[in-house]
């Protein structure tokens, strides 16, 4: 396939954990706040309302919804994401692992708290990507990166979003960090259009401020794993769940489940 992305910005990505890629997806915009719309009507078994009661605005978030919503799986099967995921990854392979949905209504306030992904999943590896996607320009709502932090020894504790509580009872987890409070982070965020995505490695930390704008902040994410992913079992129920996959600690993640959109020659 010929190469999509710049080299600095493939070397940008290992470094850094997360780079902005420009006017990749203009083309899919319409056909995903389709897909969005149809999400929000239709929703899924994960959908789920994260402003806490007495709470302004609203923020939801749906996932795995790419195989009953048919723009979702055009832009999954049809899109350049996977040749970008793949050469960010520098992987031969790259399987589509799952969908995100995530919407912030004008005048929410609720941020969505800092954390990194990998240890929510059941799947680990050093060639992982997450695509997302804004639908609607963004600027202050915008994804946040704490630079880096995908090379930290240790994964943050994983959190409910609406609770705090630790999303398992066991496991060796650095404390949820707070770099505006805090200090010591560089964080990486940027104003985004409509096509523009942000792509960053499963275990990079992340959050984004609430949406105190007069617009939605409409943002679809497509997530990634490439050669050395592999199924690992965590100590209680993951997000998302997947459940009776079948897999054992050290399997590649099952192909009829987690598609591979591109295979080595």
């Amino acid at each position: 396939m010929p190469q999509v992305l710049d080299p600095s910005t493939i070397d940008a990505f290992a470094l850094d954990g997360a780079v902005v890629i420009r006017s990749a997806f203009v083309g899919w915009i319409d056909e995903l706040r389709v897909g969005v719309a149809r999400n929000l009507d239709e929703p899924g078994p994960y959908f789920a309302e994260n402003v806490p009661d007495g709470g302004s605005g609203r923020f939801w978030d749906d996932y795995c919804n790419w195989e009953r919503i048919p723009e979702f799986e055009r832009f999954v099967r049809e899109s350049p994401a996977a040749a970008i995921a793949g050469e960010l990854m520098a992987s031969q392979t790259v399987q589509f692992f799952h969908d995100h949905v995530l919407l912030k209504d004008a005048g929410t306030e609720t941020a969505t708290p800092w954390h990194s992904d990998s240890p929510y999943y059941f799947v680990d590896g050093r060639q992982t990507v997450s695509l997302w996607i804004p639908l609607d320009p963004v600027d202050s709502a915008t994804l946040r990166i704490i630079r880096g932090s995908h090379r930290w020894e240790r994964d943050v504790l994983p959190v409910r979003w609406l609770s705090g509580t630790s999303f398992y009872e066991e496991g060796d987890y650095l404390p949820v960090p707070d770099p505006d409070r805090d200090g010591g982070s560089d964080v990486l965020e940027w104003s985004l259009q409509p096509g523009d995505a942000v792509a960053f490695h499963f275990r990079a930390v992340h959050g984004a401020r609430g949406n105190e704008t007069g617009a939605a902040r409409r943002a679809f994410s497509a997530r990634f794993v490439g050669d050395d992913a592999r199924y690992v079992a965590r100590t209680g129920r993951t997000s998302p769940p997947f459940p009776g996959h079948g897999m054992s600690d050290g399997d590649r993640l099952r192909g009829d489940w987690f598609p591979i959109l591109i295979a080595p020659d």
